[in-house]
């Protein structure tokens, strides 16, 4: 842990020292440190406080907001079939978004001060601590922001009466990408999906990490090419 002359103190505050490793921040952040209980990465304790999630936090906050985009549509004329579309279709642009967001912004490479020190605030502590209960899910304030940008995206490209069940259907994508994320995580399936999911999963996590970028799926790790080896994922089980 050592970079330049530096050494990242596990004991302090993470967030303000990690950049400092400079050029050597990418291969400290993916060696990873098992453990249930998280850093601390604040000395506030208002901004740490920010920075902690439970993870039933998120379908109790946003499924009541996906029914009432739904249900305005539906409110609007549109038949189950037509809601049961889009819906489909706002949680297929979702796996998309998912497979996009973690591949080109997750896995940005950093080396600088501050470049270093957001990637680990969004998504570097993840891999360095990936048992962290309270930081696998992402926290409603941010999400709360993202979600008035989509918002008023979605207004632009559909319908008055389209983009609410457009965005509901964007929203439920989200929170089963983030309560699979934290079952892929700390659940213990015995068989089936969620099992093979788990597997390559934390195949992304500690094998290879710059492939494998699906949550939910391995749909658009297929397509674009980023699926992990058949012998490197046959070796994680």
């Amino acid at each position: 842990m050592v970079a330049q002359g530096f050494t990242v103190d596990l004991n302090k505050p993470l967030v303000f020292q990690v950049g400092h490793l400079g050029e050597e921040y990418e291969e400290w952040v993916h060696q990873p440190i098992v453990s249930k209980e998280g850093p601390r990465f604040f000395e506030s304790d208002f901004w740490e406080f920010l920075t902690r999630t439970v993870w039933w936090a998120i379908p109790v906050i946003w499924l009541p907001v996906v029914c009432w985009c739904i249900s305005k549509s539906v409110r609007m004329g549109h038949t189950p079939f037509e809601m049961a579309l889009m819906v489909g279709f706002g949680i297929f642009v979702w796996t998309l978004l998912e497979y996009s967001l973690h591949r080109f912004l997750f896995h940005i490479k950093t080396k600088s001060y501050w470049g270093n020190t957001l990637h680990y605030l969004l998504h570097g502590c993840h891999h360095k601590h990936p048992m962290d209960g309270l930081r696998l899910v992402f926290p409603p304030a941010a999400t709360a922001v993202l979600c008035v940008l989509f918002w008023n995206l979605i207004q632009l490209l559909a319908t008055t009466s389209t983009a609410p069940a457009l965005f509901g259907g964007g929203l439920l994508g989200y929170v089963m990408y983030d309560c699979t994320h934290y079952y892929l995580h700390h659940g213990q399936p015995s068989s089936g999906v969620s099992k093979n999911l788990k597997k390559y999963h934390l195949n992304h996590h500690f094998r290879i990490q710059n492939m494998g970028f699906g949550i939910t799926s391995s749909l658009w790790d297929k397509i674009f090419g980023t699926l992990p080896p058949v012998k490197v994922v046959e070796k994680s089980r």
